[in-house]
């Protein structure tokens, strides 16, 4: 179905926007999807900050060059959604990952990150990754083991001279 040139440009800006607010962009193949299948990978996606469309190749294919972004033929081809991680790259890839695996129409094709294209075995290495609460707990981890362990060493002598003293009160105190 033909679009208006007005339409057409509505659209462009609403993709362009969505571009520029992402993080990572997932592209997906879901020809023979039913819609009750593509309302339940978009409410998997929402749940995880992203957001799940299906866009026109052609436009999709302007908006990405109009944002700096090369697009390789092969993952504009056939029907193509998008997923569009706003807060957590990681999470979106995961969600959009588990939620296509049962279904054999959809498949993930690959995607942006940083600008950079990615393709179907990065983002299954990136839905692989821990979510970012985690990671950053992972961070702050290694992060504070040398303060900790710095902390541990300066308190032991102190620690061990008190040990001497407890012993000779106790020993005084038995005598």
């Amino acid at each position: 179905m033909a679009i208006s040139k007005q339409r057409k440009e509505e659209v462009l800006h609403q993709y362009d926007d969505w571009l520029k607010r992402s993080q990572a962009v997932l592209l997906v193949e879901y020809t023979g999807a039913r819609m009750k299948d593509l309302d339940a990978i978009r409410a998997k996606i929402r749940e995880s900050g992203g957001e799940f469309h299906v866009m026109k190749n052609t436009l999709a294919k302007r908006a990405f060059e109009a944002n700096g972004m090369s697009v390789p033929s092969e993952l504009l081809e056939k029907s193509t959604a998008v997923s569009f991680a706003f807060s957590d790259p990681a999470a979106t890839a995961k969600a959009l990952s588990e939620v296509v695996k049962g279904m054999e129409f959809a498949k993930v094709k690959g995607g942006f990150m940083s600008g950079q294209v990615l393709n179907a075995s990065q983002v299954k290495a990136l839905a692989e990754m821990p979510p970012l609460p985690v990671m950053r707990a992972r961070l702050l981890g290694i992060l504070q083991a040398p303060a900790g362990k710095l902390v541990r060493t300066i308190a032991e002598p102190a620690r061990s001279l008190a040990s001497v003293f407890r012993a000779y009160s106790e020993k005084s105190a038995a005598a």
